[in-house]
């Protein structure tokens, strides 16, 4: 059939384009995820290497390296609470050629910590899969007179201000489980901020502090040299199946634990953040990742992207409550 009015040509030509131009604009993404990945792969990791961080970004990476067929190289970039590398990343492009190992801290906690943050807790990013929590643990000095988390919580009841809980620092996960202990349990015990998990274990195995809710000490508790006499945590750790939760002690709802994920910049295709959180879900149920990760006292995730992106969004506005709770504030 042969178009003679010239206006009604223009017409149809008009709502080719439109019909094409939002399918070509399409094509490069859709490109894109279809051969992805084509390259390495980088990891940021906004906390320093040797910590926990860093250790389940590691148990994940090489063998997600495998699965894709391209390199995943763990990039530490520590600092300002873990602030400075999750700055950096939020401005990477959103081909998938750059991944976060999100935290409790940066994702759910410093939002309400720093008065200055850098990046928008949910608009500049795309969750991928929720990974793992680390529960903190109570310890206390292998020689400490208290033998049972009830005959700790009953001391501080009796003796207001004189039991102290060591931290890593203002804001960090020790310090809020800790102001979370004093509301939960309804006791008031000192603070005694460190700077960094290190030196406040040293100090708790050497007895200068009374107590301390880590999620990353579980090496010297099974070492003998402290002593852990409650989780934080829904159920028993299957590493410390003789410790009790909070719950169980009768001091209900005390949860707090370290949490882990991967993000991806916001845009990202939805074809990619599909691809790596198939992946990632195979490899947390590997028995390999599952043995490492247990060993830390982690309780393993996995899940949707959709889920990820629900949860944390709730942790920022719990959080939120329990900063505020604590008093603590950082610039």
């Amino acid at each position: 059939m042969t178009l003679h009015c010239p206006s009604l040509r223009l017409t149809l030509t008009r709502a080719a384009l439109a019909l094409a131009l939002p399918l070509a604009a399409a094509l490069p993404s859709v490109s894109h995820a279809q051969t992805y990945p084509s390259q390495p792969i980088r990891l940021v990791v906004p906390w320093p290497p040797g910590g926990a961080t860093d250790a389940i970004a590691r148990f994940i990476a090489q063998p997600l390296s495998q699965r894709l067929g391209q390199t995943v190289v763990v990039d530490n970039k520590p600092g300002a609470g873990g602030n400075i590398g999750t700055e950096q990343f939020v401005r990477a492009r959103n081909d998938g050629y750059t991944l976060l190992m999100a935290t409790s801290s940066t994702n759910a906690a410093n939002p309400s910590l720093y008065s200055r943050l850098g990046f928008d807790p949910v608009a500049d990013f795309a969750p991928v899969v929720y990974v793992a929590t680390v529960p903190n643990i109570l310890e206390v000095p292998e020689n400490s007179p208290h033998k049972t988390a009830k005959d700790l919580i009953a001391y501080a009841k009796k003796h207001p201000g004189e039991l102290t809980y060591a931290s890593g620092g203002v804001g960090s996960s020790q310090h809020l489980a800790g102001s979370m202990l004093k509301n939960a349990a309804k006791i008031d015990i000192l603070h005694v901020p460190y700077k960094g998990s290190a030196p406040a274990v040293a100090d708790l195995m050497g007895g200068q502090t009374s107590m301390m809710l880590d999620t990353g000490s579980l090496g010297q508790v099974r070492a003998g040299k402290l002593k852990a006499l409650a989780v934080a945590s829904k159920t028993r750790l299957p590493m410390l199946p003789d410790v009790p939760t909070f719950d169980e002690i009768g001091v209900p709802g005390m949860h707090a634990g370290a949490w882990y994920g991967f993000m991806a910049p916001a845009g990202t295709p939805a074809p990619i953040i599909e691809r790596l959180n198939t992946e990632i879900n195979a490899i947390l149920k590997a028995p390999e990742t599952r043995k490492q990760l247990l060993e830390m006292g982690a309780e393993i995730g996995g899940g949707t992207a959709q889920e990820f992106g629900a949860f944390s969004k709730a942790e920022i506005k719990r959080y939120a409550e329990i900063v505020k709770q604590s008093g603590a504030k950082l610039e």
